[in-house]
């Protein structure tokens, strides 16, 4: 699952690279679940209920500008939903959205499953 970068980030980072203003990296990111696109605007519909909480997430070493997830995540006690995104955000509640994407196939979540994502499935590219 590639990701694309949110309006947010994409202006952090032209203005950063510009000498326009300051970006300072998140100290942690975490992996969010949506129930609709969050679009770059972050406007999209994060899951709630059951035991949902954002999971940190870990990346390996970038090479050619590529990361991937180095970690497996896995979501515990999901509420009944249809998982249709995942994000990136810059904190484990509010916080900014960094990417985002679409899962291959919705998911329909029944009470209390759980979802894992395997290592590697979530790639970030700058190409």
């Amino acid at each position: 699952m590639l990701g694309i970068k949110s309006a947010y980030l994409r202006s952090a980072l032209v203005k950063h690279a510009l000498g326009k203003a300051s970006f300072t990296m998140p100290t942690n990111v975490y992996l969010a679940l949506y129930t609709s696109d969050p679009t770059v605007s972050d406007t999209g519909t994060e899951v709630t209920g059951g035991s949902y909480a954002r999971q940190q997430l870990s990346f390996g070493t970038e090479s050619g500008g590529n990361l991937a997830n180095n970690t497996s995540e896995t979501f515990s006690s999901l509420p009944a939903c249809v998982i249709t995104h995942w994000g990136i955000r810059d904190a484990s509640s509010g916080g900014n959205l960094l990417y985002f994407g679409a899962l291959e196939v919705s998911l329909n979540i029944n009470a209390t499953d759980n979802l894992s994502f395997a290592v590697g499935n979530i790639q970030i590219s700058e190409k």
